[in-house]
């Protein structure tokens, strides 16, 4: 059987959940390895098993990813455009109604920094600190894996121990504020949960379940930072 058919049969069987798997070279052949849908929210995104990527690389070089649109239009979504970009691997769309695909490779694309929609771990408020530096500045900052829920980070915020290993280093109080300089906060929680861009009297900033926004930065705002970071990698 063709790999598009075993794919295909793959989503009929767990619509209306999207289903998900992995485009296998092995040994010169393409293979199609169906992979488990471990999001909360399996009938609008998915999230891949990591233990199921694992076992399919020791099977063959992975060399593209492929996921169903049950319910919703054969297009790609900001989502799937983001983590496209953030995998670097071509990505096929099915839809098991119409058997029909789509297909997409990496090709640079990054969202617009303001009006973007919240998804945790691919368009939150570290992803809008990466794109501006990418889009702003042509400086790429590692990133790093989220918990599988903003609850579960919430117990252990990564920006803090990151900074340095990211190249930032903390100012000194007697430091001023620069374009660009980062924002480490607590909004609504004692942990430092959130990060926010500098932009001279405005932030850019990118608050759960909100759109991606500027905004003043107001005495809130001023009350919410903890620390200020600067990039200095390159310097």
């Amino acid at each position: 059987m063709h790999w598009r058919d075993k794919a295909l049969n793959h989503a009929r069987k767990d619509a209306p959940d999207e289903s998900v798997g992995l485009l296998l070279n092995v040994k010169g052949k393409e293979v199609y390895f169906a992979c488990q849908n471990i999001s909360n929210n399996s009938q609008q995104t998915f999230i891949l098993d990591p233990n199921d990527y694992l076992k399919a690389s020791k099977l063959g070089d992975v060399i593209a990813v492929i996921h169903s649109h049950p319910t919703t239009t054969l297009a790609f979504s900001e989502s799937d455009k983001v983590n496209c970009e953030k995998h670097k691997l071509p990505w096929y769309i099915v839809d098991p109604r119409t058997a029909k695909w789509i297909y997409r490779e990496p090709d640079g694309y990054v969202p617009e920094l303001l009006g973007r929609r919240w998804i945790w771990g691919v368009t939150d408020c570290w992803s809008l600190v990466r794109d501006y530096y990418k889009k702003e500045r042509g400086i790429i900052l590692r990133d790093y894996d989220r918990s599988m829920s903003p609850e579960e980070f919430l117990e252990n915020p990564l920006f803090e121990s990151y900074a340095w290993r990211t190249g930032f280093r903390e100012l000194r109080l007697d430091e001023t504020l620069q374009e660009g300089d980062v924002l480490l906060m607590s909004i609504m929680h004692p942990t430092l949960n959130h990060v926010a861009i500098y932009l001279g009297d405005m932030v850019l900033h990118h608050l759960t379940d909100r759109l991606s926004c500027r905004e003043p930065y107001s005495l809130w705002l001023l009350k919410c930072t903890a620390k200020r970071y600067r990039y200095v990698e390159n310097s």
